[in-house]
């Protein structure tokens, strides 16, 4: 098969297939919400319940997992919450349920302060007790598959308590706390077992609530299930859940007799209307193969492609095109000059400008090395990441190609006096959360999870309209699906950016870039470079300094004097004690970039109050980078400027 014609088969089941899901509202099964207690909707338990129902449903929920929980307030107002979606069904289905479920809440239980909302994709659950990791075995409900007839059987009672348990036992031991199994009932039926626990639970609680609630299930029916708020179970003898991509297809199971009336007729207007845009899809596909042979002549056609990346061969250009691009690589056309080689500006022939950078023949890496770890920068793609558009090898040249980006450095304008003028507080604050986007998709969001270890005014580029870009990933780190920590003997980095435990012990994980965005953050409202503060009246560092202004309730003092009558103040209080929460000495106290975007762009969600930062060093005058780098790898140098 062509790779055109792999294309348009895959997208074609992508699209037909989010065609159906995005068609369906979650199903409704129950809602339980005690009569009391209540609450207003002026007052503060209120207030704390949209901001925990806003954190469930925000874009940047954990839907790829199935669960969150969240809470706002201080007791007797406090509210938590959390959604659990099914462990087998997509991150776009459970996105949806739990948008659903939000807001179905309010309509079923208004002003009720214990809610719990059951769908058969989800459940969405809030109440003015502590409900997260704590086992919760009241408000059940029993569902029973009253299609069939009943029977009794000792036999098949057997086989599903036994199925079910062996299910439990699996889904306890679980990250995600959940399991399906399968058991041959007859020749022709298939017993189908789903179990499911809260992720919150610790193994041996999630055991013993899906013992209780398998034990619960009434066998008389061919379909069953047993719900309570921290875990449930279900049997079936027909397929209820998706199976696991390796898992082989069952045996044929009994069919569900089909719908009559007027279902059959909507069947039918569902059809015509999907093989309608089935048509156009494929004609449109035609023409994206057409353009995409005529494409190939195209110097550009071997650069970056997006998310489709697959070899380094789609990502290699042709030498002499980067020549005539650069002017021979022309000292006219140098814009940048590092350790590790020069940047040059160049324009391609179809007048797209791009930023070069030639790297110095010393860094020791193997042609298939230096292809690969390519391959696997250029796939991060994110609107505040500055994006690598190929390479090139000639010989021992290494040569990597970027967008171009006009703005240069954020430090060139901020801390410049003449040009800082250009930054008012709108732009700002656009940096601020365009920073807080990149680096979330570095930590959670990419197909891998990289920590920057380098975030600093130097290392963010403005685009055409300011909009911010990280670059310089010299000092970036890959970290495994569930590692959350790393030691290192040699420090790398820029003083003044690096957390006490970073500098102090070698410790760096997700909270290190969190403390260098804190120090980001202060630096973008002050318009003052923090390794530029010269110590007075006992304060030593930058960070001590807005700390002392925060602490004597005079937050504006901070404020670059460029905007300071042009601002929304409370916003920029807001961001400024943002920033002192990142830049907390101990590592938990810091947010999460998930919460600091949730942070920045709500404004109902309550903050913490911060503490101290300490009295950890901050800068050395005379002192930047830490970048003696052995071995360098293309990680270690991608950066354009």
């Amino acid at each position: 098969m062509s790779s055109c014609a792999s294309f348009t088969f895959l997208f074609l089941f992508s699209f037909l297939t989010g065609f159906t899901t995005s068609a369906q509202d979650p199903t409704y099964l129950e809602y339980i919400c005690p009569s009391t207690p209540t609450y207003t909707n002026d007052s503060t338990y209120s207030t704390n319940l949209e901001t925990v129902l806003s954190s469930l449903s925000s874009p940047d929920a954990s839907y790829s997992t199935g669960f969150q929980n969240a809470t706002a307030g201080e007791d007797p107002d406090k509210v938590s919450g959390l959604f659990l979606c099914r462990g087998d069904v997509s991150e776009v289905v459970c996105r949806n349920c739990v948008a659903y479920g939000v807001e179905d809440t309010l309509k079923r239980c208004p002003g009720k302060k214990e809610v719990v909302l059951y769908y058969d994709q989800c459940m969405v659950r809030y109440s003015n007790k502590n409900i997260l990791s704590t086992l919760s075995t009241g408000g059940t409900f029993e569902l029973m598959n009253t299609n069939n007839a009943t029977f009794k059987d000792k036999e098949f009672r057997e086989l599903v308590l036994s199925t079910l348990n062996s299910a439990a036992t699996e889904a306890a031991s679980s990250s995600r706390k959940f399991a399906v199994a399968k058991a041959n009932w007859t020749a022709s039926q298939t017993l189908y077992g789903l179990v499911q626990c809260t992720q919150d639970l610790t193994r041996a609680e999630c055991l013993s609530c899906l013992q209780q609630s398998i034990n619960q299930l009434s066998t008389d029916y061919t379909g069953a299930r047993f719900v309570v708020p921290s875990c449930s179970s279900r049997y079936e003898l027909y397929l209820f859940y998706e199976e696991p991509a390796t898992t082989k297809p069952p045996p044929p199971a009994v069919s569900t007799p089909p719908r009559s009336g007027k279902g059959g007729k909507s069947t039918v207007l569902v059809v015509a209307i999907v093989v309608a845009i089935v048509v156009v899809f494929l004609l449109f596909i035609a023409v994206y193969c057409f353009l995409a042979k005529a494409k190939k002549a195209n110097p550009k056609s071997n650069a970056y492609d997006g998310d489709n990346i697959t070899t380094a061969d789609s990502l290699q250009i042709d030498y002499r095109t980067i020549q005539t691009a650069t002017a021979d690589f022309s000292e006219g056309n140098m814009i940048g000059q590092g350790g590790f080689g020069e940047v040059y500006k160049g324009t391609l022939l179809d007048g797209t400008e791009i930023a070069v950078k030639k790297l110095s023949k010393s860094s020791g890496q193997g042609e298939s090395e230096f292809k690969n770890e390519v391959v696997l920068v250029a796939k991060l793609q994110h609107r505040n990441l500055v994006k690598l558009l190929g390479f090139c090898l000639q010989g021992e040249e290494r040569v990597l190609v970027y967008e171009y980006v006009p703005n240069k450095s954020l430090d060139y304008v901020l801390f410049d006096p003449a040009k800082q003028s250009q930054l008012h507080w709108t732009r700002r604050y656009n940096i601020i959360t365009g920073v807080a986007r990149g680096i979330l998709y570095l930590h959670q969001d990419s197909r891998l999870t990289i920590i920057h270890r380098d975030l600093k005014a130097s290392n963010i580029l403005l685009d055409a309209d300011m909009s911010p870009k990280i670059a310089d990933f010299g000092m970036a780190r890959i970290f495994g699906l569930d590692q959350t920590q790393q030691n290192t003997n040699r420090i790398v980095g820029t003083y003044g950016y690096m957390s006490p435990e970073y500098a102090m012990h070698g410790h760096y994980s997700m909270k290190s870039d969190v403390y260098s965005f804190g120090v980001l953050v202060l630096e973008i409202i002050s318009g003052k470079q923090n390794s530029s503060f010269k110590p007075t009246d006992g304060i030593h560092n930058f960070i001590s300094y807005a700390w002392r202004l925060w602490a004597n309730g005079t937050p504006l003092d901070l404020v670059d004097p460029v905007i300071v009558d042009n601002c929304q103040r409370n916003e920029v209080v807001r961001c400024i004690h943002i920033g002192l929460l990142c830049v907390q000495e101990d590592p938990v106290d810091r947010p999460t970039l998930a919460n600091i975007i949730l942070m920045l762009t709500s404004n109902t969600v309550t903050l913490p109050v911060p503490r101290n930062p300490g009295t950890f060093f901050q800068s050395i005058p005379g002192k930047d980078p830490i970048d003696s780098v052995d071995n360098a790898s293309v990680t270690d140098l991608l950066y354009p400027y």
